[in-house]
């Protein structure tokens, strides 16, 4: 699945987060990116075994990872490019519609379901069915095995100090509604990632995170 090489590469971009190292390393960020076009072919065609509508999809496995340059908007800090990949099984467009991920991040991987980075109008669309549809998100939150796998519940990258405007505080979605873009996470050591019968374990995670997914399509 994830290759030692590819978490050496970005154990290694975290340290020397430059222009001048990238350059001097292209060859490792290349084979870096053969791998993550690698992992979303695999989880493409073991997409029958948690979601259909996902296997039924076309794959786009070049499209269906997140890119290391960080584009000035996007930038936390001074870092040019991210040391962490996201890669996807979706049905759809990842910055549009809700989906399945498998984060790569030397001591930090984690799988699950999200829309973490949502375009300004699925963010819209993300909040209206977070008020609308509060009893169905209950019962999905409250499901034993969603509840047994992630145990935090949703979680997110980013959070609002205060409610968006045209929200009430008191609103049961409050919590969720300040968060922009979220999902659910189940860590995942990196030695286990190594192996490429991790592909069973990812399996597992997104069964128990459809029903997430299904509540935002």
């Amino acid at each position: 699945m994830v290759e030692p090489e590819t978490f050496s590469f970005l154990a290694d971009l975290a340290k020397n987060n430059r222009k001048v190292w990238m350059d001097e390393h292209r060859v490792a960020f290349d084979d870096a990116r053969r791998n993550f076009t690698g992992i979303a072919m695999t989880l493409h065609d073991y997409a029958d075994r948690f979601d259909p509508m996902v296997a039924e999809a076309k794959s786009k496995p070049k499209q269906s990872y997140t890119k290391l340059f960080q584009e000035p908007r996007d930038r936390v800090g001074r870092s040019l490019y991210r040391a962490d990949v996201d890669v996807f099984a979706n049905a759809g467009h990842p910055a549009e519609d809700f989906g399945y991920y498998l984060h790569i991040e030397p001591g930090k991987c984690y799988a699950g379901a999200a829309l973490f980075q949502p375009s300004k109008a699925a963010l819209a669309r993300l909040r209206a069915r977070l008020v609308d549809d509060q009893e169905e998100r209950k019962e999905v939150l409250s499901d034993p095995e969603f509840k047994t796998m992630f145990p935090d519940g949703l979680m997110t990258r980013k959070e609002l100090s205060v409610v968006p405007d045209g929200f009430s505080g008191d609103d049961p979605a409050a919590p969720y509604l300040k968060m922009v873009g979220l999902g659910c996470r189940k860590d995942i050591p990196d030695a286990l990632l190594l192996d490429d019968d991790v592909i069973d374990l990812l399996i597992e995670i997104f069964r128990a995170a459809r029903p997430l997914v299904s509540y935002f399509d």
